[in-house]
């Protein structure tokens, strides 16, 4: 159980670093998430089964999520409509995309090829398969952000997030780069539900309720465990993060607590790691006080 859930980890952190790409960067939160992410599943199953291979069916559900990202970027860039609202239009539109490409709510991959069966003559034992292709995936993406936010178009990027009237008066076209960030996130976040989805044996219409949640919960716990992190670190922690959360719904299972109600454990463990910087705060400030009252 626990290599699954490590595994599991590494395929969730793909979503994200996908999020970290506009809820920490660029500084606003986008809610094409929770329908980009069950779109790449939804694309990617319906590709294999149409007889595509699973890579190919895979990059196309990566496409699908830039798309929406697309989308959204011209709704809240072009349109001028706020980012959230923007988000949520393309997340409910996305729901009638996803039933017309699958014709269905759900669809199985049973009796399919997926990217897990490049790991079966490998015989690796159980649910090795699944930290294999997680942790590559993880080592790619990781690398590419890297490089990427590396460029000079990578630091424009950055700057957009830190001081848009800033980067405005730099020449950056500030409205190019928050696109350019909703494509990318949404790419990366359907590559998730991608993945996620052949490694479930299924796609589903609501795969994405609340994986924005899961998604928040992976950054948040790495920031509350490291602190101030370079880049690079800060990416690691993510990953770190997201296995630090399936380990937890894990121990939640093993308490015995119904599996019905793990979105509100979600959410209290997202809300308990938001708190914690609040009370480390709190208790810097309490101390401070009474060391200058000592004196």
């Amino acid at each position: 159980m626990i290599i699954s859930s490590i595994g599991q980890g590494l395929l969730w952190s793909v979503l994200g670093l996908g999020i970290f790409m506009t809820y920490r960067i660029l500084n606003f939160p986008d809610m094409t998430t929770e329908g980009s992410f069950p779109l790449g599943g939804a694309v990617c199953v319906t590709a294999i089964i149409n007889g595509f291979s699973p890579v190919v069916a895979t990059l196309l559900g990566v496409l699908a999520g830039m798309c929406a990202g697309l989308v959204t970027g011209f709704l809240y860039t072009k349109g001028k409509i706020p980012v959230i609202l923007s988000g949520i239009l393309v997340m409910s539109a996305l729901n009638s995309v996803m039933l017309f490409v699958m014709q269905s709510p759900n669809l199985s991959l049973l009796n399919q090829s997926n990217v897990l069966n490049f790991f079966t003559d490998m015989n690796l034992p159980p649910n090795f398969d699944t930290v294999f292709l997680g942790l590559s995936v993880v080592i790619v993406i990781i690398a590419i952000l890297f490089f990427f936010f590396s460029t000079e178009f990578g630091q424009s990027y950055i700057a957009t997030g830190d001081n848009e009237n800033m980067a405005k008066s730099l020449g950056i076209k500030t409205d190019r780069m928050k696109i350019t960030g909703l494509v990318l996130s949404n790419g990366v976040i359907a590559l998730s539900g991608a993945l996620i989805a052949q490694n479930d044996g299924y796609a589903d219409v609501n795969k994405g309720i609340g994986v924005i949640v899961i998604g928040l919960s992976s950054i948040i716990i790495g920031e509350v465990l490291y602190g101030e992190l370079t880049f690079f670190e800060r990416l690691l922690a993510i990953v770190i993060g997201s296995i630090i959360y399936q380990l937890l719904i894990l121990l939640i299972i093993r308490l015995g607590f119904d599996t019905t109600y793990l979105k509100l454990f979600s959410s209290i463990v997202l809300a308990i790691c938001l708190l914690i910087p609040q009370f480390k705060e709190k208790l810097r400030l309490k101390t401070g006080f009474e060391s200058e009252g000592e004196k």
